[in-house]
């Protein structure tokens, strides 16, 4: 056994045996690749069939604006910003933006429910 006062003799590690390392790289093999195989194809069946992208969204994610919200990008949130003509939306963050645009959304959704009303009522 080496001296702790002899710092620059090597200690002599074991390697492990091959058996062993191929074991290891059998397990990783099952638990990590296989999964992700399995994944990969299951997503995969939908684009042999035809379809190129995922199935479009509920009426849900249409029609509600926290929904709306949540599934859109920076970029997005603040096109919407400004097409609502929303103030000072540049420097927000994304929680602050969405709030105030929610907040904006929800104030005009009773007037485009009302002009709907109206219209099915008056048709011309």
């Amino acid at each position: 056994m080496p001296s702790p006062s002899t710092p620059r003799q090597r200690r002599k590690l074991h390697p492990l045996p091959k058996g062993l390392v191929e074991l290891y790289g059998l397990i990783a093999v099952l638990v990590v690749l296989i999964p992700e195989w399995l994944a990969e194809g299951t997503l995969n069946m939908d684009i042999s069939n035809g379809e190129k992208q995922l199935p479009l969204r509920t009426r849900a994610w249409q029609t509600l604006p926290e929904l709306r919200l949540a599934a859109m990008n920076m970029k997005d949130l603040r096109q919407l910003a400004r097409h609502l003509k929303v103030w000072g939306y540049a420097s927000e963050s994304r929680d602050q933006l969405s709030k105030r645009l929610l907040r904006r959304l929800k104030r005009r959704m009773p007037k485009q429910k009302n002009k709907a009303r109206n219209k099915q009522r008056n048709p011309l």
